[in-house]
Protein backbone atom coordinates (compact mmCIF):
# COMPACT_ATOMS: atom_id res chain seq x y z
CA UNK A 1 0.00 0.00 0.00
CA UNK A 2 0.78 3.55 -0.94
CA UNK A 3 0.94 5.34 2.40
CA UNK A 4 1.34 9.12 2.71
CA UNK A 5 2.09 10.99 5.94
CA UNK A 6 -1.90 11.09 6.32
CA UNK A 7 -2.86 7.59 6.43
CA UNK A 8 -0.22 6.69 9.33
CA UNK A 9 -1.60 6.31 12.68
CA UNK A 10 0.68 5.76 15.87
CA UNK A 11 -0.08 2.74 17.39
CA UNK A 12 -0.51 1.36 13.85
CA UNK A 13 0.92 -2.17 12.94
CA UNK A 14 1.73 -3.56 9.51
CA UNK A 15 2.38 -6.49 8.71
CA UNK A 16 3.85 -7.28 5.68
CA UNK A 17 2.34 -9.38 3.18
CA UNK A 18 5.05 -11.91 1.82
CA UNK A 19 7.80 -13.41 3.36
CA UNK A 20 11.12 -14.43 1.79
CA UNK A 21 13.51 -17.22 2.75
CA UNK A 22 17.06 -16.23 2.88
CA UNK A 23 19.37 -19.03 0.42
CA UNK A 24 22.88 -19.54 0.98
CA UNK A 25 23.22 -17.27 -2.80
CA UNK A 26 21.70 -14.55 -0.58
CA UNK A 27 23.89 -14.94 2.52
CA UNK A 28 27.26 -15.66 0.22
CA UNK A 29 26.94 -12.53 -2.45
CA UNK A 30 25.86 -10.37 0.44
CA UNK A 31 29.04 -11.04 2.52
CA UNK A 32 31.64 -10.64 -0.82
CA UNK A 33 29.90 -7.58 -1.83
CA UNK A 34 30.05 -6.29 1.95
CA UNK A 35 33.80 -7.76 1.83
CA UNK A 36 32.79 -9.37 5.51
CA UNK A 37 35.81 -11.22 5.79
CA UNK A 38 34.65 -13.06 9.08
CA UNK A 39 34.59 -16.97 8.15
CA UNK A 40 31.43 -17.71 10.37
CA UNK A 41 29.34 -16.43 7.08
CA UNK A 42 31.33 -18.70 4.65
CA UNK A 43 33.39 -21.19 5.63
CA UNK A 44 31.65 -24.54 6.58
CA UNK A 45 34.76 -25.73 8.79
CA UNK A 46 34.87 -22.38 11.07
CA UNK A 47 30.91 -22.60 11.39
CA UNK A 48 30.73 -25.98 12.48
CA UNK A 49 33.28 -25.09 14.99
CA UNK A 50 31.13 -22.38 16.57
CA UNK A 51 28.35 -22.67 18.82
CA UNK A 52 25.86 -22.77 16.21
CA UNK A 53 27.96 -25.69 13.94
CA UNK A 54 26.83 -23.78 10.35
CA UNK A 55 27.44 -20.49 9.06
CA UNK A 56 25.36 -17.42 10.24
CA UNK A 57 23.93 -15.44 7.45
CA UNK A 58 25.56 -12.03 7.48
CA UNK A 59 23.44 -9.49 10.25
CA UNK A 60 23.69 -7.09 7.66
CA UNK A 61 22.12 -8.59 4.72
CA UNK A 62 19.20 -9.75 7.78
CA UNK A 63 18.91 -6.20 8.54
CA UNK A 64 18.52 -5.29 4.76
CA UNK A 65 16.00 -7.86 3.79
CA UNK A 66 13.80 -6.50 6.98
CA UNK A 67 13.94 -3.22 6.14
CA UNK A 68 13.11 -4.29 2.27
CA UNK A 69 10.17 -6.27 3.52
CA UNK A 70 8.87 -3.16 5.60
CA UNK A 71 9.08 -0.85 2.49
CA UNK A 72 5.15 -1.68 1.00
CA UNK A 73 3.95 -0.82 4.19
CA UNK A 74 6.27 2.22 4.79
CA UNK A 75 7.98 4.56 2.44
CA UNK A 76 6.48 2.90 -0.68
CA UNK A 77 5.34 6.36 -2.14
CA UNK A 78 8.34 7.87 -1.91
CA UNK A 79 9.50 7.77 1.38
CA UNK A 80 13.38 9.11 2.35
CA UNK A 81 15.07 7.28 4.99
CA UNK A 82 16.60 9.79 7.70
CA UNK A 83 18.16 7.12 10.51
CA UNK A 84 18.30 4.32 11.87
CA UNK A 85 18.70 3.33 16.01
CA UNK A 86 18.75 0.51 18.25
CA UNK A 87 19.63 -1.88 15.80
CA UNK A 88 18.99 -5.20 17.81
CA UNK A 89 20.08 -8.89 16.40
CA UNK A 90 18.95 -11.00 19.68
CA UNK A 91 18.56 -14.26 17.15
CA UNK A 92 20.89 -15.52 14.57
CA UNK A 93 19.96 -16.06 11.12
CA UNK A 94 19.90 -19.55 8.97
CA UNK A 95 19.94 -19.87 5.49
CA UNK A 96 16.86 -21.77 5.44
CA UNK A 97 14.76 -19.40 7.74
CA UNK A 98 11.67 -17.21 6.63
CA UNK A 99 11.30 -13.86 7.63
CA UNK A 100 8.59 -11.35 7.69
CA UNK A 101 8.68 -8.07 9.26
CA UNK A 102 6.56 -6.09 12.00
CA UNK A 103 5.98 -2.31 12.11
CA UNK A 104 4.58 -0.24 14.53
CA UNK A 105 3.93 3.03 13.79
CA UNK A 106 5.57 5.45 17.03
CA UNK A 107 5.43 8.52 16.32
CA UNK A 108 4.47 11.25 12.91
CA UNK A 109 4.59 14.85 12.50
CA UNK A 110 4.59 17.40 10.33
CA UNK A 111 7.97 18.73 8.98
CA UNK A 112 9.01 22.25 9.96
CA UNK A 113 11.62 22.57 6.86
CA UNK A 114 10.03 20.45 4.02
CA UNK A 115 6.03 21.93 3.10
CA UNK A 116 4.40 18.65 2.13
CA UNK A 117 5.88 16.23 4.20
CA UNK A 118 5.78 14.35 7.41
CA UNK A 119 8.36 12.68 9.59
CA UNK A 120 7.21 9.28 11.14
CA UNK A 121 8.90 7.04 13.24
CA UNK A 122 8.70 3.15 13.46
CA UNK A 123 9.96 0.28 14.97
CA UNK A 124 10.40 -2.60 12.88
CA UNK A 125 11.24 -5.97 14.14
CA UNK A 126 11.99 -9.36 11.61
CA UNK A 127 10.81 -12.89 12.74
CA UNK A 128 11.33 -16.23 11.36
CA UNK A 129 9.32 -18.53 10.63
CA UNK A 130 8.86 -19.79 14.60
CA UNK A 131 7.95 -16.30 15.63
CA UNK A 132 11.44 -15.56 17.03
CA UNK A 133 12.35 -11.63 17.00
CA UNK A 134 15.83 -12.21 14.41
CA UNK A 135 16.44 -8.11 13.68
CA UNK A 136 14.60 -4.81 15.14
CA UNK A 137 15.08 -1.32 14.88
CA UNK A 138 13.97 2.21 15.25
CA UNK A 139 13.77 4.21 11.66
CA UNK A 140 12.35 7.44 10.86
CA UNK A 141 11.29 8.88 7.87
CA UNK A 142 10.74 11.82 5.46
CA UNK A 143 6.73 11.07 3.39
CA UNK A 144 4.93 13.09 1.39
CA UNK A 145 1.40 13.99 2.16
CA UNK A 146 -1.57 13.21 -0.05
CA UNK A 147 -2.24 16.70 -0.60
CA UNK A 148 1.31 18.90 0.11
CA UNK A 149 0.49 22.40 1.35
CA UNK A 150 1.89 25.14 -1.44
Amino acid sequence: MRRNYEDFTVGDVYRSEVARTVTETDNLLFTMLAMNTNELHFNEEAARASEWGKPLVNSTFTLALVLGLSVSDTTQAGGVNLGWTDIRLPHPVFVGDTLRSETEVRSARESQSRRGYGIVGVLTRGLNQRDQVVCEFERSFLIPKAWPAR
